[in-house]
């Protein structure tokens, strides 16, 4: 019937065939009016020093030039920090990274509004800037104050275990190169309004920061985004100083204005993912099983809090993964550094939390000469005892058992492990590598009141068409599409009734960032909330105009509306509601139930469920260059029932590909200095088509049912996806360890690129 085959079938992305054909309408290609102006940004050229002076003279007589902007033309709140002060849109006196915006120009092309920031002369006196985690730790800077979470008695425990190990570990910062850069079109209207077009996650937040800096109020300015082409989290937060810098020059202008940014101008202004430090001690007992582990944790924040309490409370959150730990510390430390502020990234600071962990027990598997998938199904959490939580949550929907052990069988893990040794004990210089990791990702806003979300529907009376708007950004992952695919089942009309509109401010107000995998859960459901009171709308009208007595719920399906007793085609039944005046609009509102967190406790519920999933990846690396290659990977991820499996396939797929990037290629460097030096395609490694794994078997788990009350009883494959390619970087540490015959555990951190597997190797032989 048409009611199921609107759900759980796989459809194309809305927008698709725009996306390849080139006509879907970015931010830069709305047609510019006749006066529209072009912005650029002059940023620092030092990450620490005292501005002495700013010479613009020859910035405003370059050709093409009418205006600058300077921290003197903001009237209101000069600063763009989501949560904390710290992040000025200029600084006044002082600059603290290296690429930090100091002021704008509005030229009458792109190209001069380029040329014309060049010609800025700034004189600085120079400050010792803090560039590494390990000296904001000796110099004790930090933008947050450190917090320790504690369950148990690890540090007993430890002291008292069979076996101990201390070791070290870092992964690195990735940026989020999205194939549409930062980007923003503020037009001014009357009555001082403007109008923005901003390419952003977040067009509440980014709402309410152009009204602060403006010293306006809130319903003067209209934030609309109808796509992004890819945020991952560097437009939940970062896009916010490009949309007030273009809305401060429209203002000045009183004339449209667009900023587009530079490819290395955008990485250079913009942060990153957090760079992550951590030292460990655990002690274990004869299996494997951890019994104590104290783990001292730092993150590379940048120069301001951003988003970092919130990213370092999902680190600690995800520092188990998949596994119980009954004893355990861990102390946090978010390090200040004069480099971009680090931001929100797929994942969320769960990922680097959670390769902590699977670094500890890839460690501890080498010590025991043990396969590191036994010592980790050992530890996983059980489904009736062992299955609390660090921070007190009862873990009631464990499925890793099932996906892991089902893994093992369809990948051949097994037999594929011996063939790899073979293979290594007869190849000098080529050898392969194995390794299986399991996914276990809390799903919700770790911020309790983000965790809502409103929609807007109106159906037409002429054709029974829909109208729907939520707070949801469409930023490729094909939200619009299930969105539509919802509303299209809970009406009972076909897909093509369906039509979700541009994300507005003056649409639907306050709305959370599309951001924590929970953009559709949450406007999904609120605009099926807005569905069904028009519903209500339609069945009491019907009720009483024919007589019915029956409380039987009325039946939509296949463009029909059946009541016990009474059939209506759904347009004929929409155009009677319309000629009867009954209302066929409504809002519609969700927030997540059952959550709630103590942050100062550190215990509660803060997630409503967790998403699993795991997978196998087979690698080759050369031992003479250090190149790696992925040979085949194979994953299982639970979905749930998924909304539209082809869109999750392309998620759970896409975000492997990004994880693997992230752990073994994408380096971002600064010199000692501060100065990046990675800010270009031909300076940052990103996967290309020939980094994709030869063989890529990717199922979605067929037994998978969200047990909570979620929309279609289905899991979001936003970011969980992403940590299924940890298996690739213990793949790779599994190829350097055969050089020694498995004996030695080799030392290497992340992201595992040439040069660092070519050191892990010379380090390894140095120990034979």
């Amino acid at each position: 019937m048409l009611q199921e085959k609107l759900i759980q079938e796989k459809r194309a992305h809305e927008s698709g065939s725009k996306h390849v054909s080139g006509l879907a309408r970015y931010t830069d290609d709305i047609s510019e009016p006749e006066n529209t102006l072009f912005g650029a940004i002059g940023w620092s050229r030092k990450s620490h020093a005292i501005i002495k002076k700013i010479d613009l003279d020859k910035v405003l007589k370059s050709e093409g030039v009418v205006a600058v902007v300077t921290n003197k033309d903001i009237p209101g709140r000069n600063d763009v920090g989501p949560v904390y002060d710290g992040d000025p849109i200029f600084p006044k006196n002082k600059v603290e990274y290296f690429g930090q915006p100091i002021f704008a120009v509005a030229a009458k092309s792109t190209e001069l509004a380029r040329k014309a920031v060049l010609k800025a002369r700034v004189t600085y006196k120079i400050l010792k800037p803090i560039v590494e985690i390990k000296e904001a730790l000796k110099k004790k800077s930090f933008v947050l104050k450190s917090q320790i979470i504690k369950k148990g008695d690890p540090i007993t425990k430890i002291r008292q275990a069979a076996s101990r190990l201390k070791g070290e570990f870092t992964t690195g910062s990735q940026e989020h190169f999205a194939l549409e850069g930062q980007v923003c079109f503020a037009v001014p209207r009357e009555d001082n309004d403007f109008t923005v077009y901003s390419s952003t996650q977040h067009p509440s937040e980014t709402q309410q920061i152009i009204a602060k800096m403006l010293n306006q109020k809130s319903n003067s300015i209209t934030v609309v985004v109808r796509r992004i082409g890819g945020g991952f989290g560097g437009k939940e937060t970062q896009s916010f100083i490009f949309a007030a810098i273009c809305t401060l020059l429209a203002k000045k202008t009183k004339c449209p204005v667009k900023l587009r940014m530079d490819r290395d101008d955008d990485i250079i202004i913009t942060g990153k993912r957090h760079e992550f430090y951590s030292e460990y001690e655990v002690g274990y007992d004869e299996l494997g099983v951890i019994e104590g582990l104290n783990i001292k944790l730092s993150s590379k924040c940048g120069i301001s809090p951003d988003l970092s309490g919130a990213i370092n409370s999902r680190a600690l959150l995800h520092i188990d993964n998949a596994y119980y730990l009954p004893n355990l510390q861990v102390e946090n430390f978010l390090c200040k550094t004069n480099t971009s502020s680090s931001t929100a990234f797929r994942g969320f600071g769960g990922n680097q939390g959670m390769m902590v962990i699977e670094n500890i027990i890839d460690n501890i598997s080498r010590a025991l000469d043990k396969d590191p998938s036994e010592i980790r199904r050992r530890n996983f959490y059980k489904k009736e005892k062992k299955n609390i939580t660090h921070y007190g949550m009862k873990i009631e929907d464990n499925v890793i058992h099932e996906i892991f052990d089902k893994l093992i069988k369809s990948s051949n893990y097994k037999s594929r492990q011996l063939n790899i040794k073979k293979f290594n004990s007869k190849n000098k210089y080529l050898k392969k590598g194995i390794a299986i990791t399991p996914v276990k990702f809390g799903i919700s806003f770790t911020t309790w009141h983000l965790n809502q979300a409103g929609a807007l529907v109106h159906i037409y009376c002429n054709d029974g068409s829909v109208h729907v708007n939520t707070g949801a950004i469409e930023m490729g992952q094909g939200t619009y599409t299930k969105i539509a695919q919802l509303v299209a089942k809970e009406l009972g009309v076909s897909f093509d009734k369906i039509k979700v509109s541009a994300t507005r401010t003056d649409k639907v107000p306050n709305t959370s960032a599309s951001a924590a995998s929970s953009t559709t859960d949450l406007n999904g459901a609120a605009a099926i909330d807005a569905v069904r009171k028009i519903k209500k709308n339609l069945e009491k009208f019907v009720k009483k105009k024919y007589k019915l007595k029956n409380n039987d719920r009325a039946i939509y399906e296949n463009n029909s509306v059946k009541f016990k007793g009474k059939s209506f085609k759904f347009n004929s039944l929409i155009k009677q509601a319309y000629l009867n005046r009954v209302s066929l609009s409504s809002s519609g509102f969700y927030t997540t139930p059952k959550i709630h967190f103590d942050k100062n406790t550190f215990l509660g519920r803060p997630f409503l469920y967790f998403c699993y999933g795991a997978a196998v990846s087979e690698v080759m690396i050369d031992t003479m260059t250090g190149e790696n290659k992925i040979l085949q990977v194979d994953i299982i991820h639970d979905a749930g029932k998924a909304i539209n499996p082809a869109i999750e396939l392309g998620q759970i797929e896409g975000g492997f590909v990004q994880g693997a990037g992230w752990l073994t290629m994408e380096e971002v460097n600064w010199k000692s200095n501060g100065e990046i030096t990675t800010h270009s395609p031909s300076t940052y490694k990103i996967p290309a088509v020939n980094d994709m794994p030869e063989k890529f078997n990717v199922e979605i788990y067929k037994q998978g049912e969200n047990k909570e009350n979620v929309v279609n009883k289905s899991k979001t494959t936003g970011e969980p996806p992403l940590m299924n390619a940890m298996s690739v970087f213990f793949a790779i540490k599994d190829a350097i360890a055969s050089i020694g015959d498995y004996k030695i555990t080799p030392s290497i951190n992340a992201p595992a690129t040439p040069e660092k597997i070519l050191m892990s190797i010379k380090n390894l032989e140095r120990n034979l």
